[in-house]
């Protein structure tokens, strides 16, 4: 039976990969850019800011789950909630999704989780701020 912080690092692994999973699926619907005006000028800094932000955390939050759990329950976790974006995804309105406060917002929601997760995996080894040596 795994440990209580053990199951806690799964459900945050199985967040962060759900949270990216959702930011990358949110960004190929802006691929072609179709649109025009003022504020279409600050979008590929968004779109291409949080893929980047997307890809440092689950780097980041993969190397710390891994400290934390076993691979194999990171492997179904992971799996199930890749499987389950799609539908998660279209629960959200169309107007956010297709706006540039999905990408923020699911960026947002992958460095919050990688943080949480680099921190248990800190604190599991004692070598953070936390550490008492």
């Amino acid at each position: 039976m795994l440990a209580h912080n053990a199951v806690l690092a799964i459900v945050l692994f199985v967040a962060l990969v759900l949270a990216a999973s959702l930011q990358g699926l949110a960004a190929s619907g802006h691929f072609p850019r179709s649109r025009r005006g003022p504020a279409a000028a600050l979008e590929p800094v968004v779109l291409f800011g949080s893929i980047a932000v997307v890809i440092v955390c689950l780097a980041a939050g993969i190397a710390a789950a891994l400290r934390l759990i076993p691979w194999y329950a990171a492997v179904i976790g992971g799996g199930l909630s890749i499987l389950a974006a799609p539908p998660v995804l279209q629960r959200f309105s169309d107007r956010f999704v297709d706006g540039s406060r999905a990408l923020a917002t699911f960026a947002a929601a992958c460095a919050v989780f990688a943080l949480l997760l680099i921190w248990m995996a800190m604190a599991t080894t004692g070598t953070g701020p936390a550490s008492p040596g």
